[in-house]
């Protein structure tokens, strides 16, 4: 599991499609998910309490000493993106092999929104599978890329 996640200001996701705006945040933390075929109930795990618990938050002296969960107005917006799981060392194409096929990758993520949302209450999402427009202002930029144990 490989997750590129941002501290930002606002972000939200806009699927044009439909015209409608699947998720905003104001601040907070935009993540994108890219699950990976090794990828199990523990990666999930792992990667939900390393998010809830990274301090990327500025104290009262301007150090990241804080995580989102000691933050009562931040948010987080989870964004289903295999792109993120692709391999660019070779070639001149992206390789998606070690990517999670859709559907069981569709599975997947709801699980991780769903073990997320039992640890913190302030989530919004991406639509997985759909055309999605995302939006964010960087507070930072504050830029992180996260990869779970199992890789």
């Amino acid at each position: 599991m490989r997750v590129i996640v941002q501290r930002v200001i606002e972000a939200s996701v806009t699927l044009p499609q439909e015209g409608d705006i699947s998720g905003h945040i104001d601040q907070g933390l935009l993540a994108m998910v890219g699950l990976q075929r090794d990828d199990t109930d523990a990666s999930l795990d792992w990667m939900v309490e390393k998010l809830i618990h990274l301090r990327i938050f500025p104290d009262e002296n301007g150090k990241m000493n804080l995580s989102i969960k000691e933050l009562e107005v931040a948010s987080v917006l989870l964004i289903p993106n295999f792109t993120v799981g692709c391999h660019v060392g070779k070639g001149r194409r992206p390789s998606f092999d070690g990517a999670l096929p859709p559907d069981a990758a569709d599975v997947m993520f709801s699980r991780f929104v769903e073990k997320f949302s039992q640890k913190f209450a302030r989530v919004q999402t991406g639509r997985f599978g759909a055309h999605m427009l995302v939006r964010s202002c960087n507070d930072g930029p504050i830029t992180f890329v996260i990869e779970s144990q199992a890789q």
